[in-house]
């Protein structure tokens, strides 16, 4: 929970609007969405998803319209939870879903994920670029 407020005396709204949102960030919420980093090489843009506590399985990946799509949805197992007495209990449900525009230099056909030690990495590769097509003219003499 983040208990740091800034106070800013030209918008008495915003300084509410702030202590509200950091107060309630962390409370009730089943929703996390995973950080991500996102590089390019020459041949390809790479996204990197951090996904600690999801197996492979829970995980799902699909394009559509030019939009790559992470999400997941995870639930407690309700067999395991009444053979046990909860003393802390901060894991609970959770999903999650991040959206990404794709450029038009992707070959979406080629797109490829690896699931590794918690860490999702798409791989997105670039069409190779079009080369201006050179045509001869022939020009005749009159």
């Amino acid at each position: 929970m983040k208990y740091y407020v800034t106070y800013n005396r030209n918008n008495p709204v915003s300084n509410y609007r702030s202590l509200f949102n950091d107060l309630w960030s962390d409370w009730g919420t089943t929703s996390k969405i995973p950080p991500v980093d996102v590089s390019e090489t020459d041949k390809a843009y790479v996204i990197e998803a951090e996904l600690a506590g999801y197996t492979q399985d829970e995980v799902h990946v699909n394009v559509d319209k030019h939009v790559l799509k992470l999400s997941s949805t995870k639930e407690s197992n309700p067999e395991e939870d009444k053979k046990k007495k909860s003393l802390v209990r901060e894991r609970y449900y959770r999903a999650f879903e991040r959206s990404f525009s794709l450029p038009e230099d992707i070959d979406e056909s080629a797109i490829e994920g690896e699931f590794s030690d918690g860490v999702l990495t798409v791989t997105l590769p670039k069409k190779p670029e079009v080369q201006p097509k050179s045509i001869e003219v022939k020009i005749r003499n009159n």
